[in-house]
């Protein structure tokens, strides 16, 4: 049997599926069906299937031309080929040739879930999806970071690396902004008992990001039932127009009853208010038909006020003149000018003049 094996390449005799003799480059030959040769790359690692490396390693010219990395449990290898990343080793024992190529192994614990500054983070575009979990916080974020299940500090707006292993890293987001809680359509009864149906609205801002979790269950839904509590008290201890007067009274009436539970809901309230007041189909008839009531009233009134100032106008205006011939005799003027503007053509008969033939038309008209 002949072999030849090249400059870039290695060789590995066996003899009846035995390893007996390392193969560097050049022509080999054996003679014999029992012998068989497995060709590797120089430049790659080395691996056989079905063979444990510790076979091999015991060729003290093979093991001169291989780097050995042992890779622990809770442990990852970056590999580097020539200053360049190439892959990440998990545990177990590898090999790999150095006759062209410098390896450099950088050993990294993952005991602490969290990935150190030591770690750069370009390399997680090529480190496996499945060794790591990235959490991104908003800038309008905080996070809660637990270790499995054990609260451990707060996540400041960023990008953070955890390695996937013994430990559970888990995170829990917190919105940092003023957030807005809604009570829409509750049907709620005056003390007059007429049934009213609210919309209404408040705002605020998580004070402690931790106990807000910790200690309140669901702190959304809480808040809420808070919220729909105290609308029910206060509407039952008013009638139906007190309600309607007094609407800004009520807003702040909640607020205030809000920030009594600030504390104790781990939350600052900023505002409240009423967004709509829906009332039942019958009374909104009544109340419109009150409201047209009150409307014509209010027209009356001003139609009756605009006619006496008319009057009273036409009165001191007739006094004037009447005292006044020559205001009079202007106002006469007045009115023929208007005449005039209407009137396409004029006959003049007789020897009066025009003036007085207008006037006399006038007096007899």
């Amino acid at each position: 049997m002949k072999t030849i094996i090249n400059e870039n390449q290695r060789g590995l005799l066996f003899k009846n599926g035995k390893f007996v003799e390392y193969l560097k480059s050049g022509k080999h030959v054996r003679l014999g069906r029992s012998y068989s040769v497995e060709v590797l790359h120089a430049g790659s690692e080395f691996k056989i299937e079905g063979f444990d490396i510790e076979v091999f390693l015991k060729n003290s010219e093979l093991a001169s031309e291989v780097e050995v990395v042992d890779v622990a449990d809770e442990t990852l290898v970056l590999h580097f080929v020539n200053g360049k990343y190439c892959r990440t080793l998990v545990s177990g024992k590898y090999a790999f040739f150095k006759i062209h190529d410098k390896h450099e192994f950088r050993i990294i614990s993952t005991k602490a879930p969290e990935v150190g500054e030591d770690v750069p983070k370009y390399l997680f575009s090529y480190i496996p999806r499945a060794l790591y979990n990235k959490v991104e916080v908003a800038d309008f974020q905080k996070a809660r970071l637990c270790y499995d299940g054990k609260f451990v500090r707060l996540l400041e707006p960023g990008a953070y690396y955890f390695w996937t292993g013994g430990v559970k890293a888990t995170v829990e987001f917190v919105d940092t902004r003023s957030l807005q809680l809604d009570i829409t359509g509750q049907e709620m009864l005056t003390l007059d008992k007429v049934a009213l149906r609210i919309n209404f609205v408040c705002n605020y801002k998580i004070a402690d990001y931790v106990k807000i979790h910790t200690e309140i269950d669901d702190y959304e839904k809480q808040i809420h039932i808070l919220l729909q509590l105290a609308l029910r008290e206060y509407i039952g201890k008013y009638r139906l127009d007190e309600i309607l007067e007094n609407k800004e009274q009520m807003a702040a009436s909640m607020l205030a009853r809000l920030k009594e539970k600030e504390a104790e809901y781990f939350v600052t309230f900023s505002d409240a208010g009423v967004k709509d007041i829906i009332l039942p189909g019958e009374i909104r008839n009544i109340m419109n038909t009150v409201l047209i009531a009150e409307k014509k009233a209010q027209a009356n009134v001003i139609t009756r006020r605009e006619e006496v100032a008319s009057t009273r106008s036409l009165l001191n205006t007739a006094k004037l003149m009447d005292e006044n011939q020559t205001l009079y005799k202007l106002k006469e003027l007045e009115y023929l000018e208007k005449i005039c503007d209407n009137v396409g053509s004029i006959s003049v008969t007789g020897g009066a003049d025009l003036l007085t033939q207008l006037t006399k038309i006038l007096k007899g008209a």
